[in-house]
């Protein structure tokens, strides 16, 4: 046992908030709670806990989940829940690093050897992707994903809709699969058009076809749909998650364990996930340490289907990438679709704390884009 002496957040480049908790004995694990966009509320969030949690067990990691989620009355979403993520992958890693574990010991010991990953191609303004996708070829990847559209308005040229399935015909005749994200900025007139276009040219699966706040819009698309639907981004709780797997509406969820409450509540996600026949594809388009805490939940689901992983994502400028921040970055190998399980203890990667320290000095928050229209209005980025 060992009670919490300190808890740190870190600010990196290109939009990262990492999280470091030290006992009193000196032991530490890392954890991360990066909302892209609202990094400052999240410091907050950090910063009022930080003090409170002062000489709590640090192996108690599930009365400190209940503590963060249930003790402040007010419960739930992104920035209390991305918070709590951060603190709650950290006290995982410190415990197993204390036992000399990976993380996936604990949670029942691994089910495969090696996980299926993807990464992502084309950026926000999707264009040529052929040479994108030659290149993840070159790196190992048999599977990518990618923006099905620019911009668009709520109804608006079906010109722009056959351009995504171009770019999805282009990139299977290379032998790739293709993930198709709408992201949430197609709205239903087009989104209902677009699925059905893409339908013949089977992608893995469509994202976010709708913002989940519309499930009855996105439920109308599955009803009408063969493609496999893939959401959960945005969902923050198991709560948040039942009435998807209620509605029978989603295939594939997508929790993000930096926006789930860590690797607790990811954990129980994907149980109920796996009783719905529903499978597993967490969503991680940010750094090695939310991605190494994702792999101890994928090592232990049977319903894990597919990891993304963030190598090379258009967020990533300014020198810092995927293989930044640690000491043993080959940890992310791809190697025909593939990478192998870590089997270091704690999370499996060795954090370079003083890339981190160096780093996060006078670091910005990074900012979402947005996208207007011809008229000047709001769309969804």
């Amino acid at each position: 046992m060992g009670k919490i002496a300190k808890i740190e957040y870190f600010r990196v480049p290109p939009r990262w908030l990492f999280v470091k908790v030290t006992d009193e004995a000196g032991c530490v694990g890392w954890g991360e709670a990066s909302l892209e966009g609202h990094t400052q509320a999240v410091e907050g969030c950090l910063e009022a806990w930080a003090g409170r949690y002062i000489g709590l067990e640090a192996e108690d990691i599930e009365h400190i989940w209940q503590l963060s989620y249930r003790g402040g009355f007010y419960r739930g979403g992104p920035v209390l829940m991305s918070a709590l993520s951060g603190i709650d992958i950290a006290l995982w890693d410190l415990k197993a690093r204390k036992l000399n574990v990976p993380i996936y010991q604990l949670l029942g010991g691994k089910v495969r050897d090696k996980l299926r990953v993807y990464a992502w191609i084309g950026g926000d303004r999707p264009s040529d992707v052929e040479v994108q996708a030659n290149a993840r070829k070159a790196q190992g990847f048999n599977a990518v994903k990618m923006n099905a559209t620019e911009d668009l308005g709520w109804l608006d040229s079906p010109r722009k809709l056959n351009e995504c399935v171009e770019r999805v015909k282009t990139v299977k005749a290379l032998g790739l699969d293709a993930g198709v994200d709408f992201h949430g900025r197609v709205h239903k007139p087009m989104a209902k058009q677009l699925a059905a276009k893409l339908e013949p040219h089977e992608p893995l699966f469509i994202e976010e076809p709708l913002l989940s706040e519309n499930i009855g819009g996105i439920r109308d698309i599955a009803a009408h749909t063969h493609c496999p639907i893939a959401l959960g981004e945005r969902l923050h709780s198991r709560w948040d998650v039942r009435p998807f797997l209620e509605s029978g509406c989603v295939d594939i969820l997508q929790p993000d364990i930096c926006h789930v409450g860590g690797i607790s509540e990811m954990r129980r996600i994907a149980s109920a996930c796996e009783t719905y026949d529903v499978a597993l594809a967490p969503h991680c388009p940010l750094g090695p340490i939310a991605l190494a805490a994702n792999i101890q939940i994928d090592a232990v689901s049977p319903n894990f289907v597919i990891q993304e992983m963030s190598l090379g994502i258009h967020y990533n400028l300014g020198g810092q990438d995927l293989d930044s921040y640690t000491f043993n970055p080959e940890v992310w190998k791809v190697t025909d679709g593939y990478v192998h399980l870590m089997k270091g203890p704690g999370l499996g990667i060795e954090v370079n704390e003083q890339q981190v320290r160096d780093l996060a000095r006078d670091s910005k928050a990074w900012v979402s884009p947005t996208f207007v229209g011809p008229g000047n209005e709001l769309r969804e980025w």
